[in-house]
């Protein structure tokens, strides 16, 4: 049984449709990213995942308990901008949140020194910085010790080292509980996410495992560097390579040659041999990244077909 399970989700406001009949399934114990632009209707499907809001039509089911029913599923859930009482600290914040869940032992030091606030526990939660709140609100979700989290933008307003510290400690869950994450970061996502889905305009364009999906949008692009002194040489090469019926065209820069292919598998089979005696420094098949993929999607052109014998 998947740990989220999504059929059919859908949310109207009036004429406009937020979410468009949305299917989605995703396994247990995985790091797995919600993408979209914004406006793509991230957060609705997250408060509708929560219970928050109602929908239109369809279900979630988590942890084979239905959302809106009279059972409780097993979420911890950080919207995307998090409020505080100002004057508490933050284990006086952390007993008021494990009084609103009902918890008798909560495991309020374990879990702030898991985001990194032990030391600060004491301070009012006013005085903290944007990465010091955002690890707070995520140990609020993590103290009822959720099967699933559920995390809205997590880390899209902090720095680069809020964001950081934010990313580690996610991927640090992995295999201990789900972690659902929207984002536009796609540099986050592609960083620790096992697997992608990607929403744009209310509709689920793709899911995918995160690496699948890179190398299905691999660029068929070698690329070589060789030592200065085999410049030479390697233009020799270079015009040898140009002439295979596989190449499509070969770009010499002095000891670095890019080879567009046309068939990768001939490639990867027959390229490296043909540079047998040069001092190669670098070999590379380019790959594509999260970016390349999204963008690719949300512009409308679809998956690409695969490369003749290719990945």
């Amino acid at each position: 049984m998947p740990a989220i399970e999504v059929h059919g989700l859908t949310k109207r406001f009036g004429d406009f449709t937020a979410l468009d009949e949305i299917d989605l399934a995703v396994e247990r114990g995985i790091i797995f990213g919600f993408l979209g632009p914004n406006g793509a209707g991230k957060t609705t499907t997250l408060r509708l995942m929560t219970g928050l809001a109602r929908p239109t039509a369809g279900r979630v089911v988590i942890e084979g308990v239905e959302v809106g029913t009279n059972r409780r599923p097993p979420i911890g859930y950080l919207p995307d901008a998090p409020t505080f009482y100002h004057w508490m600290n933050a284990r006086e914040f952390l007993r008021y949140i494990a009084g609103l869940h009902g918890l008798e032992n909560p495991p309020i030091d374990a879990v702030l020194e898991r985001v990194g606030l032990h030391d600060a526990a004491k301070k009012r939660v006013g005085g903290y910085s944007r990465g010091m709140k955002q690890r707070l609100g995520l140990a609020q979700a993590l103290l009822p010790q959720p099967a699933v989290l559920l995390l809205d933008e997590p880390a899209s307003a902090l720095d680069p080292a809020g964001r950081k510290a934010i990313l580690d400690i996610l991927d640090d869950l992995r295999g201990e509980m789900t972690v659902f994450f929207s984002t536009h970061i796609l540099g986050d996502a592609e960083r620790i996410c096992d697997e992608i889905g990607i929403l744009d305009r209310g509709r689920l364009i793709l899911q995918a495992r995160r690496d699948e999906l890179l190398a299905r949008f691999a660029r068929p692009i070698f690329e070589v560097d060789a030592a200065p002194e085999a410049t030479a040489p390697l233009q020799a090469a270079a015009e040898r390579i140009a002439a295979l019926p596989w190449v499509e065209r070969t770009m010499l820069h002095g000891s670095s040659l890019r080879v567009h292919v046309r068939d990768v598998a001939a490639a990867q089979r027959e390229l490296l041999p043909l540079l047998a005696g040069l001092p190669v420094l670098r070999f590379e098949m380019l790959g594509a990244t999260l970016e390349d993929v999204f963008l690719r999607l949300t512009n409308g052109e679809g998956l690409p077909a695969q490369t003749e014998g290719g990945s």
